[in-house]
């Protein structure tokens, strides 16, 4: 069905709807393509990347099925250089190192915290023969410490999710090439 959307679809501007007619198409962040015959339709933000094709009324001179719609045959291993949604290799490899980062900033944030909350636990072992007002301010402390950590711990766990379980599973649904997903040095 994903492959004979973008077909039908290609079909239908290809032949064209009245001499001089342009259609409009670009990708909004979720990857989605869009088409329209009016410019005024295509939000803001995406008017830097619209693409234009203009229409003829002759007929379009036949082409090859593009190539993130090709099935290729048994026989034939055709590098896939597009996934289903249009994306390639740059899309999937920014958004690796997207999550990569967030792990690794909330990993670094997770360990501060944790050692701060452990920190104002021992200060406030090592508080047994001071004022009372003291020890309620150290404990204030620690549970406010201690829910920033429990915070960054879930962000640390988010992120290895998305890389280790939902951009593999995305990958797959949007046959995309797997190897997309193995971050390449810069």
């Amino acid at each position: 069905m994903r492959i004979i959307f973008p077909l039908i679809l290609w079909i239908i501007v290809s032949s064209g709807m009245a001499t001089g007619q342009e259609i409009y198409r670009w990708v909004d962040e979720k990857g989605v393509v869009h088409f329209t015959d009016d410019l005024t339709k295509v939000p803001e933000r995406y008017q830097d990347q619209v693409k234009t094709k203009k229409l003829t009324k002759e007929p379009p001179s036949p082409s090859p099925i593009p190539a993130e719609v090709a099935v290729p045959r048994e026989s034939e291993s055709l590098p896939v250089t597009k996934d289903l949604l249009g994306r390639g290799e740059e899309w999937w490899q920014a958004k690796v190192r997207e999550w990569n980062d967030k792990l690794k900033e909330a990993q670094k944030n997770y360990e501060t915290a944790y050692s701060a909350w452990k920190a104002k636990e021992r200060e406030l072992e090592e508080s047994k023969f001071k004022p009372d007002s003291l020890k309620r301010r150290i404990r204030a402390e620690i549970k406010i410490l201690e829910e920033k950590t429990m915070g960054w711990e879930r962000q640390v766990e988010e992120a290895k999710t998305m890389l280790e379980k939902v951009l593999p599973k995305q990958a797959e649904d949007y046959k995309a090439n797997p190897n997309w997903l193995k971050l390449k040095e810069r």
